[in-house]
């Protein structure tokens, strides 16, 4: 077994997958509308599908918002450097929600952004 993908449901899908895209650098990997049911999902992600863990980008067409609830943590990137991701998430307009620094009761070097429907995105600095 292996992780496919976390679902999130967005309030607006083309401003989500340009989150997604434009400032974290993933790419859009498929979308498909179900008119039926009133949904569109969009996969973005770093590699393939095939390659590995991506997100599913779920907009319900007649929602708008969502509230994200106590029991939602985070979805964690991997970066190079965490100082100079955040530089670069705020220079495409993403919000940063904890600056860059070393983790509380720890020395691993961490920062959050948030997506514009207010999930956490940690950035966590590779060893």
């Amino acid at each position: 077994m292996r992780i496919l993908h976390t679902m999130l449901r967005v309030g607006n899908l083309d401003r989500s997958v340009a989150f997604y895209t434009e400032v974290l650098g993933m790419k859009e990997l498929r979308r498909k509308e179900y008119p039926e049911g009133r949904f569109t999902n969009a996969f973005v992600g770093y590699q393939p599908e095939s390659q590995g863990a991506v997100l599913e980008l779920t907009w319900n067409w007649d929602q708008t918002c969502y509230d994200l609830g106590d029991g939602y943590g985070h979805v964690a990137l991997a970066v190079d450097d965490v100082y100079a991701a955040c530089e670069r998430i705020r220079d495409r307009g993403g919000r940063i929600s904890r600056e860059p620094g070393p983790m509380k009761h720890g020395s691993t070097i961490l920062a959050f952004a948030e997506d514009p429907d207010g999930y956490k995105i940690e950035l966590l600095e590779r060893d």
